[in-house]
């Protein structure tokens, strides 16, 4: 009779388990999905003219757009070909409200 106990046992005690994965799942891996897909809509809606500010910290006007780069005026004749994964926020457009 004592095998019968172990089973349920077994599965309550997983319960604690279950529940730790989906609180990760809803306050880590589904917001960064979210953003990574914001973030994603926001690199192929840009186009020649915008103001940008890239990872590392320059701010720069998108002269020519790539099929994976864009070429960046920097300022003073500086232009600079960057990863349109390079790109971090675009200046001068109000963010989404959610």
């Amino acid at each position: 009779m004592s095998g019968a106990g172990n089973g349920e046992g077994g599965l309550m005690g997983m319960i604690p388990f279950i529940a730790i994965i989906i609180i990760i799942y809803f306050f880590m891996i589904r917001p960064q999905a979210k953003k990574a897909k914001e973030q994603k809509e926001m690199i192929s809606s840009l186009k020649k003219g915008d103001k940008i500010i890239t990872i590392g910290g320059f701010y720069g006007t998108i002269t020519e757009v790539k099929d994976s780069s864009f070429l960046v005026n920097l300022g003073k004749d500086t232009i600079v070909e960057i990863s349109k994964d390079s790109v971090s926020t675009v200046q001068g457009k109000p963010e989404a409200k959610a």
